[in-house]
């Protein structure tokens, strides 16, 4: 997504959708597929209930030297990586693209939205 004015008050509104829909008790699932950066990652993609990602995705909200060049530090070569966010407890599972469908209905049937 191209983060224009228009997609950062989008966001706004999405992030704003989410709160309601958590603070009426329901479910939320985000899965990040690759790239997942930017605005999406600082604001909606990480507040899921349950946060999937497909393996090696991209996920990041600036640039390595970006980041770099603020903390001033060099950073691990995969800490922008799926299985990186995993393993520092920010992603719950890596689920290949093929086996979504499975996963998605089996945590929508735990969290009671799905009839088998």
């Amino acid at each position: 997504m191209q983060e224009g004015i228009m997609s950062l008050m989008q966001m706004a509104k999405i992030s704003a959708a989410v709160k309601r829909h958590s603070n009426a008790g329901l479910f939320y699932l985000t899965i990040l597929t690759d790239p997942t950066t930017g605005g999406v990652t600082a604001s909606f993609a990480m507040e899921g209930d349950i946060i999937l990602a497909e393996p090696q995705s991209l996920v990041g909200f600036a640039g390595r030297r970006v980041i770099e060049n603020t903390v001033r530090e060099n950073l691990p070569e995969d800490f922008q990586k799926a299985e990186f966010l995993l393993e520092h407890g920010f992603v719950d599972a890596i689920v290949k693209r093929r086996d979504l469908p499975d996963t998605i209905a089996s945590l929508v049937r735990l969290h009671g939205g799905c009839p088998r």
